[in-house]
């Protein structure tokens, strides 16, 4: 069984964030040994190491945190510009929330940057390949130097850095290895960004070596032209909004065809959402995630997975964002529980601050619940679980006795007794 709170590996190489090029979250790195006994594989990785241990202050302490990071003491790692974060687990049960920070690269840095990767194709190809060609070590304050990395953490040791420092950035180092583009965005840049502004100065470069200036053309300024065109006629008023969105028409089953009811799907919604937006201005989908929105679809679809036309919903649905059906069924269950907060609820546990979690034990105790056992939002029996949301409320799951299979029930509530007293009413 995992640990409670981690998360399933998968290869760090090239797991590109889905939505914010400015934000990157990895797996927890499988332990590694290279051929020479160094932490990291390559120059860049161990120039990373380097600044560390030049850095720190107590090589005791640095071997500790060597050896957290290769026994997978480091969790999920969270990379933003000028900003490593993970919990990092230590002696006690909850783990501590680390994070390493680091100045940003300013836009003249950037600047010389992108102008040495340009420079030469050779350089252009090796970033696509993973690699940092070593004429970019003259763009200062690309790779960290010793003092450059400033950790903190939330255990009670002062060392600088703390073995569970220590532990994170060695771990940086494994992710640097896997991808150099990580190293650019704890300077500030996305992987995105970085190539889009590379392929943009390349064709520039590539279009004035092969073609001729083109010659200067005459312009008119608009202001001009509608002048003359005389007096601009206003615009007709716009129409009346409906009361409600339009339905789709119906489309007749054809093997040629794509699926009808995909295709009602897709018109509904779209119906639904240019109806809210010419309400309100505000589009409510447009924030959400792939999945977010694939767990709403499948949420406002009557049926919930018991007739052949929602079972096959969910399982295309599920297949598009490597999930399983089953995945996508309790993902349901939490958004009908609870909306976004609620899919956040399920599958973000965190680390709440003491007030109403503390008060919540005492209170269950008082009501004659049994003794729940804590763990970071969440408190648990062997077949009930309250989970305090980011929102404020409880959220009750039921599971099996002792098969840690949770399924949100129930309503939210801002007592997590009345949580667990609507739960218990069910039955």
């Amino acid at each position: 069984m995992n640990r409670p709170g981690a998360r399933t590996a998968r290869p760090a190489r090239g797991a590109a964030p889905r939505h914010d090029d400015r934000r990157r979250t990895f797996p927890a790195v499988p332990p590694r040994t290279t051929a020479d006994g160094s932490f990291a594989a390559t120059w860049w990785g161990n120039a990373w190491v380097g600044a560390l241990e030049r850095t720190a202050l107590d090589p005791a302490r640095l071997a500790r945190g060597r050896s957290y990071a290769e026994r997978g003491h480091v969790d999920a790692v969270t990379v933003t510009p000028g900003r490593v974060v993970a919990y990092v687990h230590g002696s006690r049960i909850r783990p501590y929330r680390t994070e390493i920070r680091m100045r940003t690269l300013g836009d003249d840095g950037w600047e010389l940057f992108l102008d040495q990767a340009a420079a030469r194709p050779a350089h252009m190809a090796a970033l696509l390949d993973k690699e940092v060609p070593h004429a970019l070590q003259v763009v200062e304050g690309l790779l960290p130097a010793p003092g450059d990395l400033l950790p903190d953490c939330s255990c009670p040791d002062d060392g600088f850095p703390c073995k569970h420092a220590a532990a994170l950035c060695y771990q940086a180092a494994r992710l640097l290895d896997e991808d150099p583009f990580v190293l650019f965005l704890m300077r500030g840049r996305g992987e995105g960004e970085l190539l889009a502004e590379l392929s943009r100065r390349n064709a520039a470069r590539s279009a004035a070596e092969s073609t001729p200036t083109a010659p200067a053309l005459p312009a008119v300024p608009a202001r001009d032209v509608l002048a003359a065109a005389g007096p601009v006629l206003p615009l007709p008023p716009p129409l009346p909004l409906p009361d409600r969105p339009g339905r789709p028409a119906v489309f007749p089953p054809d093997p040629y065809a794509p699926d009808p009811l995909a295709l009602d799907l897709l018109a509904g919604e779209a119906a639904a959402r240019a109806h809210t937006f010419l309400a309100t201005g505000h589009d409510p989908v447009a924030a959400l995630t792939p999945w977010q929105d694939a767990v709403r679809l499948a949420a406002a679809h009557p049926g919930f997975g018991l007739t052949a036309s929602t079972r096959a919903l969910y399982r295309d649905l599920a297949h598009a964002l490597d999930r399983t059906p089953t995945d996508l069924a309790r993902a349901v269950a939490a958004w009908r529980q609870g909306g976004a907060e609620g899919l956040a609820v399920l599958e973000e546990p965190w680390d709440p601050p003491a007030g109403p979690f503390d008060r919540a034990r005492p209170a269950l105790l008082a009501a004659d619940f049994p003794s729940f056992r804590p763990w970071r939002n969440r408190l648990s029996t062997p077949s009930r679980q309250l989970r305090l949301g980011k929102d404020g409320l409880w959220y009750a799951y039921e599971s099996d006795y002792g098969r840690e299979d949770w399924w949100p029930r129930g309503a939210p509530d801002a007592d997590p007794v009345g949580a667990l007293t609507a739960l218990l009413g069910r039955y």
